[in-house]
């Protein structure tokens, strides 16, 4: 974290790079990109997606740093909305990856990779496996968990990232851990990956 940063909260950085300071936008960027890198591996089940989308979640943010106002000092709801967005674009091209990739293991033994590439394979089907289950869920349901189970942001923070009341976001949470006890038996848990972005925020210059 740059020590010139340290301690501005994200509304001000946003604010600085409104001004084409690109320096205040690169922070913001070391600040969430591996939290917005997660959540769009967990919500794809894909580690190179997730890169492309996480690409395009801050150039998007770079493109429309004038125009939006945040409505609280973290600006990471604000981006797992637009993630949410984009993922929704490729959804249908998603789907027929995860359908692919759960059935991975019966094609291909992780042994043949090196062990980052088997790590990261793993990872890859456990999430598919995951979201093949989640399936059985309303697409709005499969996002409130994701966003507040999995990103860990609050009631208020979801509302912003889902674009929802404060109250629909509780309820539909609510709904949602009912219909998976119901339909699934209990729980689940994203897995938690320590994998890093090693992007650069384009546009800075």
């Amino acid at each position: 974290m740059d020590r010139a940063h340290q301690g501005v909260p994200d509304s001000e950085l946003w604010r600085r790079a409104a001004g084409h300071d690109g320096t205040a936008f690169g922070e913001l960027f070391e600040r969430h990109a591996d939290a917005v890198y997660l959540h769009c591996f967990r919500r794809t089940a894909s580690w190179s997606t997730a890169e492309e989308l996480t690409s395009v979640v801050f150039l998007e943010a770079w493109r429309r740093r004038r125009a939006v106002r945040l409505d609280t000092d973290s600006i990471l709801p604000w981006l797992l909305a637009v993630a949410n967005n984009a993922i929704r674009n490729a959804d249908r091209s998603l789907r027929r990856h995860q359908r692919l990739l759960a059935k991975l293991p019966l094609l291909l033994n992780a042994d043949d990779f090196g062990d980052d590439a088997a790590d990261r394979l793993d990872d890859e089907r456990e999430m598919a496996r995951i979201l093949m289950l989640l399936g059985a869920l309303r697409i709005e349901e499969q996002e409130v968990i994701a966003v507040c189970d999995w990103a860990g942001l609050s009631y208020t923070q979801a509302a912003t990232a889902l674009d929802l009341p404060v109250g629909t976001v509780r309820s539909r949470l609510s709904r949602a851990h009912e219909h998976i006890r119901e339909r699934l038996g209990g729980g689940i848990d994203s897995p938690h990956p320590a994998a890093p972005v090693s992007q650069t925020p384009e546009g800075e210059s």
